[in-house]
């Protein structure tokens, strides 16, 4: 009996299979920004990286920017608190310290907000890409 292609589908090997390194890789470039990209011996992309999100972070933090907490209530803080724990370490670390807790008394304090928000997407960005090059799908 010949099989059908949906048989074929199913037991084919799948095109990108799932190792280690791919679940390591995002996760390791989560909590450390770049170094997903650095394990993985590129270099040059995970220093330019780690170097993009640590420094939006610290300018973020320097204009005064708010650090959001889990506890927001509002839609609009939880939004910013996912967008803050996508800089790992660095949002950790700044909870700890307790920096970014203070009321916005300066008039940048806004722009510090977005850019802390934006280190984190980007660096959710950077472990999806550590994601696809562990699994082959970028060179």
């Amino acid at each position: 009996m010949a099989k059908t292609s949906t048989d074929k589908a199913a037991n084919a090997a799948p095109e990108y299979p799932l190792t280690t390194q791919a679940i390591v890789a995002p996760i390791v470039g989560w909590l450390i920004p770049g170094a997903g990209h650095i394990m993985q011996k590129r270099y040059v992309r995970g220093l330019l990286l780690m170097v993009s999100v640590v420094a939006m972070f610290l300018l973020g933090l320097g204009m005064n920017g708010r650090v959001y907490g889990p506890n927001g209530g509002d839609i609009l803080e939880m939004l910013g608190f996912v967008g803050d724990l996508g800089s790992g370490a660095l949002y950790f670390l700044a909870m700890i310290m307790g920096w970014g807790q203070a009321a916005a008394a300066h008039a940048t304090a806004d722009y510090g907000k977005t850019f802390v928000i934006v280190a984190g997407l980007l660096n959710f960005i950077a472990a999806a890409d550590a994601h696809h090059i562990a699994l082959g799908k970028k060179p």
